[in-house]
């Protein structure tokens, strides 16, 4: 029997979150890239050009997944570097950690982490990043006041998030998109409440201004953001 989708606001949001996500490890990497057809991939790799990480920096990548995003900061950190990849999911973490390290990029820490009570020291990381993680948030506020606890003075915060288009033609197509196909293809993936819950987490998320006044209010200066692919992924960053 298929469990109902995550509602925010339910005393059991965080618990249902991430039920859902160790029930869809398994394929996670395949729907993303069948929903964005590769594209997401591109995406994760401007949010880790964002971070302006240097050789021998440190990183932390938050709701980490699979570990894509934390690879590619590994690339960019070089040996001397370090970079964890942290998430509440075992299974996605299992999957990450047997993912081949790219030559000459640092080994990555993938650990269990709370993203609401990190478990790392203050000013622990030069950046860090969240991929398509921040709407799965119980408590989006409490979350980037922890990504900013453990930022070093200077440090970047990157977030990559799906966003709202406001104008059309990609407004309908979102839409359609999100509310009658990506649900079409949880049911093929085997988990169709999954795949109802994408779209109302976008839909309940901040949009992009929001979601920068909240990171100003978390003590985080010259927050930016750039949106992509006509309006539907929105990319943040900002320094402590």
């Amino acid at each position: 029997m298929n469990e109902a989708p995550p509602r925010r606001g339910d005393e059991q949001f965080a618990g249902q979150v991430n039920s859902m996500f160790d029930r869809i490890s398994g394929v996670y990497d395949r729907m993303n890239r069948v929903m964005t057809a590769g594209l997401d991939r591109t995406w994760r790799a401007r949010a880790a050009e964002r971070s302006r990480l240097q050789p021998g920096q440190s990183a932390l990548d938050l709701c980490c997944g699979t570990g894509d995003v934390a690879l590619v900061l590994a690339e960019r950190v070089g040996p001397e570097g370090k970079v964890v990849g942290a998430d509440f999911s075992r299974p996605m973490l299992d999957l990450a950690a047997v993912k081949p390290i790219p030559a000459g990029a640092a080994e990555v820490d993938f650990q269990w982490a709370d993203a609401l009570d990190l478990p790392f020291e203050d000013e622990s990381f030069d950046a860090v990043t969240i991929a398509f993680g921040a709407r799965n948030l119980a408590d989006l506020d409490r979350g980037l006041e922890e990504m900013t606890r453990v930022l070093v003075p200077g440090g970047s915060l990157v977030i990559l998030e799906i966003t709202q288009p406001q104008r059309q033609p990609l407004k309908g197509f979102f839409g359609l998109w999100f509310d009658r196909v990506v649900p079409l293809l949880g049911k093929v993936a085997g988990d169709p409440s999954a795949y109802e819950y994408l779209p109302e987490s976008v839909r309940s998320f901040p949009d992009a201004p929001v979601l920068g006044s909240r990171m100003d209010a978390a003590g985080l200066k010259h927050v930016r953001w750039t949106l992509m692919a006509g309006g539907i992924i929105a990319l943040h960053s900002a320094v402590k």
